[in-house]
């Protein structure tokens, strides 16, 4: 069994998260402001991409380092529909699928998180984001150190670098991107960033002194969504504390003060409806450090939901 802990007792002010989740099948039972989860396990996308596969064996590792964290909010609910999985290549197909798991859940009320998997998760979740809200204005805030816009090869097809590419050819996109690595895209994705109005701060300006430019540029992009979905990939963080990504980022951002800070106001949004976390990849990591790391991004916003 995945969802296990230390057991101190049956009473709420003992309680972590294991003992808050109830294993779904039937989306009747989602209520409110419930947490719901469904477990990407694809990598196809990412093979597609030229990374290193292994990120489908992810959602499960970090099921895992989620569930001894104490439970903050008394009505705190966790409602595991299980993973999806891609087993004959077709990377559409379960896209697809997990777009439509997503729309049920958001127009229960549920809030939706999603443990990937490759960075493909991008497309099917905003997919099942837009289904559920299609006259809503999507803010997509992508933590990554790429821009993840390059054009769909026809001979290749969707991959975990073309998401945002994919959204652009929908109509208006709305994505801040946060931590992009100049040496992580070439200029050609920049110049697409550009053309498609995609907004961005460079890692490079992600220090502590600067918080007071980054912080009203958050805000702003925040005001002027209806609803925010945001996106983790893993591979942002320094190779020091995310070893185990599909592409090392051997000068990535730390998950320091600064960011947290950073992090945290886009956490305290009213209009954050979904989430997920990307390219952790159990095979590269050492000591669960990068799974853990997903696990404790995952799990602040399990503490600061203001809606409990």
């Amino acid at each position: 069994m995945i969802w296990q802990g230390r057991f101190d007792g049956d009473e709420p002010l003992y309680h972590r998260i294991f003992q808050r989740v109830s294993l779904e099948d039937n989306y009747e039972n989602i209520s409110p402001n419930d947490f719901v989860l469904h477990g990407f396990a694809v990598d196809e996308g990412v093979k597609r991409n030229k990374g290193r596969i292994g990120a489908k064996d992810a959602p499960d590792v970090i099921r895992k380092n989620c569930s001894n964290f104490p439970v903050v909010h008394p009505n705190f609910n966790l409602k595991d529909f299980g993973n999806i999985t891609c087993e004959d290549q077709n990377l559409e197909d379960v896209q697809n699928k997990l777009a439509e798991k997503v729309q049920l859940v958001l127009q229960k009320g549920g809030k939706s998180i999603v443990f990937g998997g490759g960075h493909e998760v991008t497309f099917a979740h905003y997919s099942g984001i837009k289904k559920a809200f299609p006259t809503k204005k999507i803010g997509i805030i992508n933590i990554d150190a790429h821009f993840d816009n390059r054009e769909i090869d026809p001979k290749i097809g969707a991959s975990s670098g073309t998401g945002f590419w994919q959204i652009a050819q929908e109509g208006n996109i709305q994505s801040l991107h946060i931590g992009i690595q100049r040496n992580s895209n070439t200029l050609k994705l920049f110049d697409t960033a550009h053309q498609y109005g995609m907004n961005y701060i460079l890692a490079e300006e992600v220090f502590f002194e600067n918080l007071p430019t980054l912080y009203p540029k958050i805000e702003e992009f925040i005001e002027i969504s209806d609803v925010i979905y945001l996106t983790i990939c893993m591979d942002v963080f320094n190779a020091a504390i995310a070893p185990g990504v599909s592409a090392l980022a051997y000068n990535g951002i730390f998950a320091d003060a600064t960011f947290m800070h950073l992090f945290k106001l886009i956490l305290t949004s009213d209009k954050l409806i979904a989430m997920d976390v990307a390219e952790v990849n159990p095979i590269y990591d050492q000591n669960e450090i990068t799974v853990r790391l997903a696990a404790s991004l995952i799990n602040e916003w399990f503490m600061i939901n203001k809606s409990m």
